[in-house]
């Protein structure tokens, strides 16, 4: 067979039109950017979220404009069910998915003596298990094509763990783990699966944080950058591994973390 793509452009390498791309938790955040992202060089994206419909809705709307085909699916990745749900949801709009974004995550702040089994269970289903079940799902279709992307989003959690966020950092590993192992299994079929570990981003999810500036400043001590970083600082680098310009790159764990993970 044979691989070599010397006659296209780097601008050829960027293009997903016709490629199918369903991110999770990309009502907001990071997910967001990374869904507008792929809409924005071609691809016909599904918003999926949890259960703020308004939110995914007006991603939805975006993704629109850019003249892509997209919907909305909302489904509680703790639950059981919400493989399945998803599943029929891109089905019916997109008919089926060739790049796979795993970003929705649970994060509970709690010393390790308070952590509760509710909470430790929501963060491991959430976080991890449904990046699991929606692989199982999506990857054969992708196996049997020849050409697929998955990209699980993890957190510089994975080295540098927050004191109170144990089982949060403990399942973003884990997901580097996922991706090490399945790298080896789909590479031959042209399916690469990636990790991206981000650092400090402005998202609503820190956003409370971020706003009290003494503890803003503390943290941007830690970042070698000296800033906090923005959802489009992860799109750029989904991007890349989510269309051929990445086809070279598998099992890796890339941060996006102004250099927060270094020593």
């Amino acid at each position: 067979m044979d691989n070599s793509i010397q006659s296209s452009s780097l601008k050829d390498l960027f293009n997903l039109h016709g490629k199918r791309a369903l991110v999770t938790g990309s009502s907001q955040g990071i997910g967001r950017a990374i869904a507008i992202a792929l809409a924005e060089y071609g691809a016909d994206v599904l918003v999926h979220c949890s259960s703020n419909l308004s939110k995914a809705e007006s991603v939805m709307a975006e993704i629109e404009a850019l003249g892509r085909q997209t919907g909305v699916v909302a489904a509680d990745l703790e639950r059981s069910d919400a493989a399945g749900k998803i599943v029929a949801a891109v089905n019916n709009v997109l008919g089926g998915v060739d790049i796979l974004v795993l970003n929705a995550s649970v994060q509970v702040r709690r010393s390790w003596r308070e952590i509760t089994p509710e909470e430790y269970r929501r963060q491991v289903d959430v976080n991890f298990g449904s990046c699991l079940w929606l692989c199982q799902r999506f990857a054969p279709e992708m196996l049997e094509r020849k050409w697929g992307r998955i990209l699980t989003i993890g957190s510089v959690q994975q080295v540098r763990p927050h004191p109170e966020m144990l089982v949060y950092s403990a399942t973003k590993s884990a997901l580097d783990n996922l991706v090490r192992s399945l790298a080896p299994q789909f590479a031959p079929f042209g399916v690469t699966i990636n990790n991206l570990a981000p650092g400090v981003i402005d998202t609503p999810r820190n956003e409370q944080a971020l706003a009290d500036e003494q503890y803003k400043r503390k943290i941007i001590a830690k970042v070698p950058a000296g800033f906090v970083g923005e959802p489009v600082d992860c799109a750029g680098t989904a991007l890349v591994i989510c269309s051929d310009a990445g086809r070279y790159m598998t099992g890796q764990n890339i941060f996006v973390d102004g250099g927060m993970s270094l020593p």
